[in-house]
């Protein structure tokens, strides 16, 4: 496998990936916005998701995609529904014309977010979003596994937890992933012999709420453990009310965002 499509090229996670995926595969970037200097074995091309027959250009001679592209928060319906439904659909549909095989998804631990922390779950739950973001992402999950069963195609989906070099919080303890295991896992995305597999972007987390067994199946082997900053991350946080919903709930603060997305929505019109 040579050339990998990365759209959603200028974030911070792709941002992380490059630096760490360039020296094996040659890749070709995308984004609207600018992605900064490239490296020898990197191209840029802009492109917005909406554009199909773009994508479908850029996937000419490509060998697989990571799919990052997207709005990567909660929002309103009109700013997630064209980035992360129509933009996911587009990039897949763009693939299965140019007969790339294989999608490295960039789900969210926001697709499964209304589970409970006193529940540890695994890549056989069915969804629960916890907004208009994690249903975004539950679709994108969903169009993978169509895509897979009707067109033969392969889609791996990670629901990211939180990506950082250090876990910044309590809640991050449990999702926290560090760029290099994330890396580790879309390589295993990339190569592992798959048709449709979901697994947690997380790293070696005492205090999980994840079961990531399909991930080490299929030979992830994360590096870093979030237990070795936590001392310092509880030391550091006030008291928390667990009657709280943001408590309760894995997807934490987005379980209660509506109210944030609607003033902001109203604002926007």
């Amino acid at each position: 496998m040579s050339v990998v499509l990365i759209t959603g090229a200028a974030g911070q996670i792709a941002t992380e990936l490059r630096q760490r995926l360039s020296p094996r595969f040659s890749l070709r970037l995308t984004d609207i916005a600018p992605v900064g200097a490239l490296s020898e074995r990197e191209e840029f091309v802009a492109a917005d998701l909406a554009d199909l027959s773009a994508l479908e250009t850029l996937m000419s001679g490509v060998n697989a995609v990571i799919h990052l592209g997207g709005v990567a928060v909660e929002d309103t319906w009109e700013k997630i529904m064209p980035a992360n439904i129509a933009g996911a659909y587009n990039v897949f549909e763009a693939a299965r014309r140019q007969g790339v095989k294989r999608i490295v998804v960039a789900s969210s631990n926001h697709a499964v977010g209304y589970f409970p922390r006193s529940e540890t779950i695994d890549d056989h739950v069915l969804p629960r979003p916890d907004g208009r973001y994690g249903l975004s992402k539950a679709f994108a999950e969903a169009l993978g596994r169509l895509f897979a069963d009707k067109y033969g195609m392969e889609a791996f989906c990670i629901r990211i937890g939180a990506m950082t070099l250090e876990p910044e919080d309590v809640r991050r303890l449990a999702i926290w992933i560090h760029p290099e295991d994330l890396t580790n896992l879309v390589e295993v995305g990339l190569t592992a012999p798959i048709r449709y597999e979901i697994v947690y972007g997380m790293s070696d987390n005492k205090r999980t709420w994840w079961d990531n067994s399909n991930a080490l199946r299929l030979g992830y082997r994360p590096k870093h453990r979030s237990e070795d900053f936590a001392d310092a991350v509880i030391a550091r946080e006030s008291p928390r009310d667990l009657n709280d919903p943001v408590e309760i709930y894995q997807g934490g603060a987005f379980v209660t965002a509506e109210s944030v997305v609607h003033r902001k929505f109203v604002i926007d019109r």
